[in-house]
């Protein structure tokens, strides 16, 4: 049942990334810059997972995703880092938007009906790539926590990132969101075939955007 609910959550991270994240993205940088900035996140964590160091070690080199059928070896720990750099944007826009109480709200509102996909996805894909409930449990509140860090830390940093560095950052956790998903969605995909592993991931992509329709 876990392995089988990796798909879907591949699909609600991809589903995170491209109705939360991009709208945001086009709004400050337009849609072009948006998508190539998000298409920057994609690159970079695909040249990382081909040349550098791969995303799911036991699938390497000849991406043999039948070696990691139980368990997605090496894969949180790109998804985790992303999460949290995720987390921390979060907290500092929230921190960020303080000076105006509607727009704040507004935000911190947005910022947690989006955790709830984003967390689902996080923690199902967590717990298939570490050894226990715990561990996985443990290391999902360490990443979602950035928030917090995020938030403390904006009066001090930002007028060293300033918003433009803010949202390349926000929009490459995005970009890699999208290659994670895609990722998992394409594990199950050589393992069980297209409808098992179609089927829950255009189920998680639906839920995001139907959710996204409810926070403005």
């Amino acid at each position: 049942m876990s392995r089988r609910l990796v798909p879907f959550a591949g699909g609600v991270l991809m589903g995170v990334a491209i109705f939360w994240v991009l709208p945001e993205m086009a709004e400050f940088f337009l849609w072009p810059g948006a998508l190539a900035w998000i298409g920057t996140g994609v690159a970079a964590l695909w040249i990382i997972d081909r040349f550098v160091y791969p995303v799911c070690p036991a699938c390497a080199p000849a991406h043999g995703h039948d070696h990691c059928s139980t368990v997605l070896h090496g894969f949180a720990t790109p998804l985790l880092l992303a999460a949290a750099l995720h987390s921390g944007l979060d907290g500092w826009s929230v921190a960020a938007s303080g000076d105006h109480m509607h727009f704040s709200a507004a935000l911190g509102f947005g910022i947690g009906a989006h955790k709830i996909p984003e967390g689902l996805a996080l923690g199902l894909i967590a717990r298939a790539s570490l050894p226990s409930r715990f561990t996985a449990l443990a290391w999902c509140v360490a990443a979602q926590s950035a928030t917090l860090v995020g938030a403390a830390i904006e009066p001090v940093f930002a007028s060293y990132l300033g918003p433009q560095g803010q949202h390349v950052l926000l929009a490459l956790a995005g970009g890699s969101f999208i290659y994670l998903g895609g990722h998992a969605v394409h594990g199950e995909l050589r393992r069980s075939g297209a409808v098992p592993a179609f089927v829950p991931a255009i189920t998680g992509v639906a839920g995001s955007s139907v959710l996204r329709l409810f926070v403005h």
